[in-house]
């Protein structure tokens, strides 16, 4: 038996696993990710005996909330992932890199939001919700690869695509992301802010995240110096799309545009069907899990009220011009989506992990 097949044997071992309690980590825990992952692990009372709170020099010792406890962010060292059953990597793809290793060979499973791990050999981009809407079995491993979670837009997009090939058959499909600064994290949020501020008071833009002015603006690409380009990460969308719906729903045109909003997704998606269908058949299609359906203007989607919301807030528009089309118009909290699809991800590898000694 190899040395990391024993260290797994001593984990199974564990009187703490035996009784479906699970020894946590979240690297990253200061990030925007980081946060929002804690904060679904307790409101979905993730069976945790412990939850370690990690990160850089920047954020240790801040002081942070795990469920009804207050608890301090450490350094990452090797030692700190001894007997962690599961690793949240919330951090900056750099630190992903540089660390998933140590806690794999520590015998912890993996759960990558950073995307920093979606090429490693083994590793697969996942989402609870796709698979549950297609009806995919969890088949358990028992040395099982990083698991990424699926980008946010890509998750909505897939879910609302798949629901409303239940009423009819897509003939095309057309989607417009607008992206928010929290997907470039706390630095991406400040930068917009700033340049808000210095714009209203005449004075030069801070760059540095975007290279190019976000602020009263939109864009469709950024500046050069810009790291992960807009495009890399429409990109993104697209392959984490292919890989959780596969062939079951039809790929949508997709652009994506830099919104000068600070959190949240919106999406515009136009929807041609084969067959006159009225909205309202369209509608009960749609509905269901994770999908919060709009009934009037009080309450139609948008960024400041599918803040803080778990399920995707959506309204359903005819086309006037085309009367087998109609738009969807769409709102989605992109930081806890994303951290949703994580902790559902280590709640469905924690039912299929085996139990007992492993001979």
């Amino acid at each position: 038996m190899s040395s990391n097949l024993k260290s797994l044997a001593v984990s199974r071992a564990d009187p703490t696993r035996a009784g479906g309690f699970y020894r946590v980590a979240i690297v990253g825990a200061g990030s925007l990710k980081g946060k929002e992952v804690s904060e679904v692990l307790s409101d979905r009372n993730f069976p945790s005996l412990d939850v370690k709170l990690l990160d850089d020099d920047e954020s240790i010792g801040k002081v942070e909330a795990q469920g009804d406890e207050v608890t301090f962010i450490q350094k990452v060292r090797a030692e700190e992932f001894r007997n962690i059953d599961f690793t949240f990597f919330a951090a900056d793809p750099e630190s992903a890199r540089k660390t998933w290793k140590i806690a794999h060979d520590a015998g912890s499973d993996i759960v990558d939001l950073s995307y920093a791990l979606e090429e490693e050999p083994g590793a697969i981009v996942r989402s609870p919700w796709i698979e549950r809407q297609l009806g995919q079995p969890l088949l358990p491993e028992l040395q099982p690869g990083p698991v990424v979670a699926a980008h946010p837009a890509s998750v909505v997009l897939a879910l609302l695509m798949l629901r409303v090939q239940k009423a009819a058959t897509v003939v095309r499909a057309s989607a417009i992301v607008f992206e928010p600064a929290s997907e470039h994290g706390q630095k991406g949020m400040d930068e917009l802010h700033q340049q808000t501020v210095n714009l209203l008071s005449f004075q030069q833009l801070p760059k540095s995240v975007f290279d190019a002015q976000v602020a009263f603006n939109m864009l469709a690409r950024y500046g050069e110096q810009s790291v992960p380009a807009l495009a890399a990460i429409e990109s993104r969308i697209r392959k984490h799309y292919r890989k959780i719906a596969g062939t079951s729903a039809l790929d949508p045109s997709l652009l994506l545009l830099q919104a000068p909003i600070f959190h949240g997704h919106a999406f515009a998606i136009h929807i041609e069907i084969d067959q006159l269908v009225d909205v309202q058949s369209i509608s009960q299609a749609l509905a269901g899990e994770h999908i919060n359906l709009a009934h009037g203007a009080d309450d139609a989607p948008n960024n400041v009220n599918a803040a803080g919301q778990s399920d995707i807030q959506l309204s359903v528009l005819p086309d006037s011009s085309q009367p087998r089309s109609f738009w969807l118009w769409a709102a989605s909290d992109n930081l806890r989506i994303a951290a949703s699809t994580a902790v559902e991800c280590a709640e469905s590898m924690a039912a299929a992990r085996p139990r007992g000694k492993i001979q």
